[in-house]
């Protein structure tokens, strides 16, 4: 089974730039240097726009855990759709 991935909506959409910028509370600037660097969450190119798939939003942020509670409590907070 192929999975459909959609710039805008629906269950396998793409991220721009500014929502991700938003949910990880840094500015478009910081994404972009993280790119250049090879840092940061991993991205898709479609054409000259540059995406992000939420579930790699996601993988990225569980990595970053360094200490406290294992639970995965900011993962979820990271995640969630207020």
């Amino acid at each position: 089974m192929e999975l459909q991935f959609s710039l805008r909506g629906g269950p396998h959409s793409f991220l721009n730039e500014q929502e991700v910028s938003k949910r990880l509370n840094v500015s478009v600037a910081t994404l972009r240097r993280w790119r250049l660097e090879k840092r940061g969450p991993t991205f898709v190119k479609v054409g000259s726009l540059v995406r992000y798939r939420p579930e790699d939003l996601d993988s990225w942020v569980a990595t970053l855990a360094t200490g406290g509670d294992s639970t995965g409590a900011a993962v979820a907070v990271m995640t969630s759709r207020a």
